[in-house]
């Protein structure tokens, strides 16, 4: 690929930290924060992103300018500014597997910055948040040094370029929890309130931070916006293989030779990925299944290693691209155990708001704990189906809980003869007692 190719990690070397603004802007660092505030209003700006085609990139891939055009602004040109509006930036990185936000806070913080500043110019919002993972300690002192330079040079403060429209940046380090990452208890957890999810309707966009129109974007999504700005439309669509345009970070972990994160286009390959970008499998061990976008997807089998990795694709397989990280499973771990590890993950990170999510999490992570301690019936399989619906997708105040049943369900589809295997052990150990 060529530099233009990789927008997202084209100031990323292995050698150095590129991380400073000169580096930054000798790169054509903000040139598209000057194209936004000099020569489009922020309609344009909006629109311009929606045809780019621009899909969130923290999970759920929704159309960022879509997003953006729901923030109820006044039809004037340009529109009007008294209402206040808000930016939060999502950087509270807590799925298991997923990496893809920290390298782009730690090795170029000046391309989020450049990106928030072009999204509250689309919505007029004249404040920002960065919701920042508090265990991200080396993002944290990049982003106050970033943000102290940008304030310095003029992008962020009074009259950014000379043009009318002023934006403050605030850091603000989370106190932690998984549920954080959900958009609307992330905005409680900003306010200083317990970290819950809130009832939608109303959605953040109509009423969010402290009741005020708001947009919750992912890290690597609004670094995306300053090249499509800067470079076209038509050039961020070209980046694109499939259906889904641009690039993506994506990962991969677990027994491959080479865990790591490459930027590649959407639509790349699975197989491109796991074998090529990630070396295959390490000498004596082989590709059993894996998690395609973080520990809340469902497993996928080597039978789908030439599945598209962008959002229709996975999901007509029955699974999630979700964050792009790949989470392999090789033929010498067990899925049982595995799953028994997400799920007590996912147990603990319960904010326990809801009935099904508190209890049923933690009502699933015992009976995986007694199958694997011997203790287990077939029945039991039964019984987690049964959890795996009842947890699932318009059961629960938000997507944690269908989140966490995402593995099980598909192990329990795939792996089933693994759960059996501990049961038919234990009846035949209590038959010869």
């Amino acid at each position: 690929m060529e530099i233009m190719d990789k927008p997202l990690t084209k100031n990323i070397r292995p050698d150095r930290a590129f991380a400073t603004l000169a580096d930054y802007e000798s790169t054509s660092g903000y040139q598209g924060l000057r194209k936004a505030v000099t020569q489009l209003q922020p309609k344009e700006v909006q629109q311009w992103v929606k045809d780019s085609g621009l899909r969130g990139r923290g999970g759920g891939g929704f159309n960022t300018g879509l997003k953006w055009s729901l923030v109820p602004m006044e039809n004037t040109s340009p529109p009007d500014t008294a209402q206040t509006r808000y930016i939060v930036v999502n950087a509270d990185e807590m799925e298991p597997g997923t990496f893809k936000d920290r390298l782009l806070l730690e090795r170029d913080p000046h391309q989020l910055i450049e990106g928030i500043i072009i999204a509250a110019y689309a919505i007029q919002a004249n404040t920002a948040y960065i919701f920042l993972r508090g265990e991200y300690h080396l993002a944290a002192k990049r982003l106050t040094n970033a943000l102290l330079e940008a304030r310095t040079k003029g992008y962020v403060g009074q009259l950014i370029l000379n043009s009318g429209f002023s934006l403050e940046i605030h850091l603000h380090t989370s106190a932690g929890r998984y549920i954080c990452g959900e958009e609307s208890a992330l905005l409680n957890a900003l306010e200083g309130k317990r970290a819950t999810p809130r009832a939608k309707p109303p959605f953040p966009v109509v009423s969010g931070l402290w009741g005020k129109p708001t947009v919750v974007n992912n890290v690597e999504t609004l670094c995306n916006v300053p090249h499509i700005l800067q470079h076209g439309v038509e050039w961020y669509q070209s980046l694109g293989r499939g259906l889904d345009k641009g690039t993506k970070l994506f990962g991969a972990s677990g027994r491959v030779k080479y865990p790591g994160l490459w930027e590649l286009p959407m639509g790349t390959p699975i197989r491109e990925i796991i074998e090529e970008h990630a070396g295959g499998m390490q000498d004596g061990y082989k590709l059993r299944g894996f998690l395609p976008g973080g520990a809340s997807t469902d497993f996928l089998l080597p039978e789908h290693l030439d599945v598209l990795m962008d959002y229709d694709a996975v999901a007509k397989v029955g699974s999630r691209m979700g964050t792009g990280t790949i989470i392999v499973l090789d033929d010498k771990t067990c899925p049982v155990q595995m799953v028994l590890n997400l799920e007590e993950f996912f147990a603990q990170e319960s904010c326990g708001w809801c009935t099904p999510c508190r209890d049923g999490l933690p009502w699933t992570v015992t009976l995986l704990k007694d199958i694997i301690a011997g203790r287990g019936r077939m029945e039991d399989l039964d019984t987690l189906t049964g959890l795996t619906r009842l947890l699932g997708p318009g059961n629960t105040f938000c997507a944690l809980a269908p989140g966490a049943m995402e593995p099980l369900q598909s192990a329990l589809k795939y792996f089933r003869g693994d759960f059996e295997r501990y049961i038919v052990a234990n009846n035949v150990v209590m038959g010869q007692a």
